[in-house]
């Protein structure tokens, strides 16, 4: 039996993916052995492709003790389905408005019923 929460939850989880813009490609960087030889090697493999997403930009300014602005930093936040499982460290490839972008992550996503949040930096190299 549906309950009306869960209604709630699925409407609200439509509405805010009608307005995810970007798709994103997730690649993991694993560590592979040879059986025969015993070497190991990295492979990159796609764990999730063409995903409906959506990045989020915002700023966040610290000031001196004089109240002057000392830093500007941008945040980027990746909405994205709750469904999907993203590890840490992974390769996060974003096309949003015609820009592509690779990201990764390193802390903990903020799950919600209707999406999830990740705190992405700019992918530098595999750890």
């Amino acid at each position: 039996m549906i309950k009306a929460t869960d209604v709630t939850w699925i409407v609200a989880r439509k509405a805010l993916e009608n307005t995810y813009e970007g798709r994103a490609t997730v690649t993991e960087h694993r560590k592979i052995e040879d059986k025969g030889t015993r070497l190991i090697s990295y492979k990159d493999v796609v764990v999730l492709e063409d995903q409906p997403c959506k990045l989020s930009f915002s700023k966040i300014t610290s000031t001196d003790g004089n109240g002057k602005s000392v830093k500007v930093s941008q945040v980027t936040k990746l909405f994205i389905s709750p469904d999907v499982n993203i590890k840490p460290g992974s390769k996060i490839k974003v096309t949003q408005n015609g820009v592509t972008t690779d990201y990764t992550y390193s802390g903990i996503p903020a799950v919600y019923h209707t999406h999830q949040e990740f705190v992405l930096d700019i992918f530098g190299r595999w750890a």
